[in-house]
């Protein structure tokens, strides 16, 4: 048998997804019909969008945002389940992870409009309480029992990103590498055995390059920055993050938060919970929870100093290598 009937193809896919592309690499070693899997994948994440999607105004989502207070919303199965994900890790982080936070949101100019001064002083100034304590999950239905807007940015990309191993593995492959927009799913190993690669975005705004790689298998791994998105208020730059106690941007905050974790929608959120709590706080919590993760913390002249909680990070320095000196 000749080599080339025995090696095993590499395919990689690709497509829009919540403003930006999600990916798929993977290897086969018999043919496939790579149009049905691209247009799965599609699929896939385009139910998402139309769950999800704050710039979608007959989303799934903002449909729960225009219901009046105390009336009950049939809420699909996705949804559903992605918002008792987000209650859940909002309680678990003492509300540092809040989906509550569209008014914000909307208001500084992270939704689908521009910044709106009025109504980042309404932000401001309403009084807050958590999702988890205004939201009632019953069956099918879901109700709000006191005005919320909700926000799903900080947890749906993750998402995303497990749908789409989820669908690579119903048509039968085991072995890929899926993400979107960075936030990343490793499923199995690569064709030679070994784990995937994937590098840790160094947090520059003017550049793409990497601060260190990870090597993960059957893993996902996700980054909250402040380096991304942002607005300039009085020459001063705000992340995209919010903070539920002020309903505003973070003012003091890791440069980056990469959490591994066994979904992606898990490290999602979790890399935003601890980015709102910052790095002492944040690493606390991580070890509470067990979690791996890479706090990025800026130095006077503007270098990035990793700070590693968890096993992947701390106790075994071989799975994370510094990119610098490559």
């Amino acid at each position: 048998m000749s080599k080339m009937s025995t090696e095993r193809a590499r395919i990689a896919l690709n497509g829009p997804a919540m403003g930006t592309r999600w990916s798929a690499l993977f290897f086969a070693d018999r043919v496939r019909d790579t149009d049905a899997i691209r247009a799965a994948l599609q699929a896939a994440v385009d139910e998402v969008d139309t769950q999800m999607s704050m710039w979608n105004a007959e989303s799934a989502l903002m449909r729960i945002n225009a219901a009046p207070v105390g009336d009950w919303v049939v809420v699909p199965e996705q949804l559903r389940a992605v918002l008792r994900l987000g209650l859940e890790i909002g309680r678990a982080s003492g509300g540092a992870f809040d989906i509550g936070m569209g008014d914000a949101v909307t208001a500084w100019g992270f939704g689908p409009g521009a910044a709106a001064p009025e109504g980042i002083r309404a932000a401001m100034d309403a009084p807050r309480r958590p999702a988890q304590e205004v939201l009632e999950i019953e069956g099918m239905q879901l109700r709000k029992t006191a005005p919320v807007a909700l926000d799903l940015n900080g947890i749906a990309k993750g998402h995303g990103v497990d749908r789409l191993a989820e669908t690579l593995r119903d048509h039968g492959i085991a072995d890929a590498l899926v993400g979107i927009d960075g936030e990343m799913r490793a499923m199995g190993l690569r064709p030679d055995g070994e784990a995937w690669i994937i590098a840790v975005e160094a947090p520059d705004p003017d550049r793409r390059t990497p601060h260190s790689v990870l090597a993960l298998q059957d893993a996902a791994v996700a980054t909250s920055g402040d380096y991304r998105h942002w607005v300039e208020v009085h020459g001063r730059r705000l992340s995209h993050t919010m903070d539920p106690r002020r309903g505003a941007p973070l003012i003091a905050s890791p440069a980056s938060v990469t959490v591994v974790a066994r979904t992606c929608a898990e490290a999602d959120a979790w890399a935003t919970a601890l980015m709102v709590l910052g790095a002492e706080r944040g690493a606390d919590l991580a070890r509470q929870r067990g979690l791996d993760a890479l706090f990025l913390l800026r130095d006077d002249e503007g270098n990035a100093m990793g700070v590693g909680v968890g096993r992947l990070f701390s106790e075994e320095p071989a799975a994370i290598a510094s990119a610098g000196g490559r």
